[in-house]
């Protein structure tokens, strides 16, 4: 089972699908890392020697944001948003969505479940 980054890839899968275990790389960073390697995409990754593990992972070192490099910028980028106050910031804090999703129905992702406020009972319109 190669391992790279710290996250064993899986020695079953092809290597442009095994790239993509990790946190930060999908299918189109995976393809380019074989196509700038000259690995091939379709062979094994349980078939890659030492030689081909090591520039994979020296390539992915200098040119790309992964594992947890790429988590810790995640959160200081939102860390930062909260310092200054704007409007994403807050909605972080909340826990509401950032993106100008509607809150009024749906939500419930980032919401969580449905805390019911006690309302008014249907109080009738009595006329005697």
């Amino acid at each position: 089972m190669p391992r790279i980054q710290g996250v064993d890839l899986p020695g079953d899968k092809q290597v442009v699908i095994a790239l993509q275990y990790l946190y930060g790389v999908g299918d189109w960073v995976a393809a380019e890392i074989c196509f700038r390697l000259g690995i091939d995409p379709f062979m094994k990754s349980s078939a890659l020697n030492d030689d081909q593990m090591a520039r994979i992972s020296g390539l992915l070192d200098k040119d790309y944001l992964v594992e947890g490099q790429l988590r810790r910028s995640i959160q200081q980028n939102i860390a930062r948003l909260r310092d200054i106050q704007c409007y994403r910031g807050t909605r972080h804090r909340r826990n509401l969505p950032v993106r100008g999703q509607r809150t009024r129905t749906n939500a419930r992702t980032r919401k969580g479940v449905k805390k019911t406020v006690a309302g008014k009972k249907g109080v009738k319109d009595m006329k005697h």
